[in-house]
């Protein structure tokens, strides 16, 4: 299964915040849109991404003054990104292999989407599903 098949089925929409904002603002987003991380955008650019566990480490580490501060200060700014052509498998490797839960989607250096580690678990559980019933259909059928 390829990451596109995912975004069709999920959607292409991806909450965003700027370099600028302040992380009790990026808190209030992720609390309101219910998502685990934000894409930080500065210019229609990916410049990092911001996910509960960056907020969660500032926190502990600067206590509540933490809010006031810039996303930018506390975002990822190394980031993975996924193509819309890549296999659920290829990802699932990258993100095991570097701890994260999500990947912006790009092509053609646009933002089209993003996915969670919990997208591609859905996707290869239901393509694993597909298969077994493949499967059984034909050893009925002989």
């Amino acid at each position: 299964m390829l990451v596109s098949q995912i975004l069709k089925s999920k959607g292409d929409l991806v909450f965003t915040v700027a370099p600028g904002e302040t992380l009790a603002s990026a808190a209030a987003l992720l609390h309101t849109r219910r998502v685990g991380a934000l894409v930080v955008l500065e210019a229609e650019q990916v410049v990092g991404i911001i996910s509960e566990r960056d907020l969660v480490r500032a926190v502990a580490l600067s206590g509540a003054a933490a809010l006031a501060t810039p996303v930018s200060r506390h975002m990822t700014k190394d980031v993975l990104f996924a193509e819309p052509g890549e296999t659920v498998d290829s990802l699932m490797g990258r993100m095991t292999d570097r701890r994260i839960r999500h990947l912006p989607v790009c092509k053609a250096e646009r933002l089209v989407g993003l996915v969670s580690i919990g997208d591609l678990v859905k996707a290869k559980i239901s393509e694993v599903e597909a298969e077994a019933d493949g499967l059984k259909a034909y050893i009925a059928a002989s």
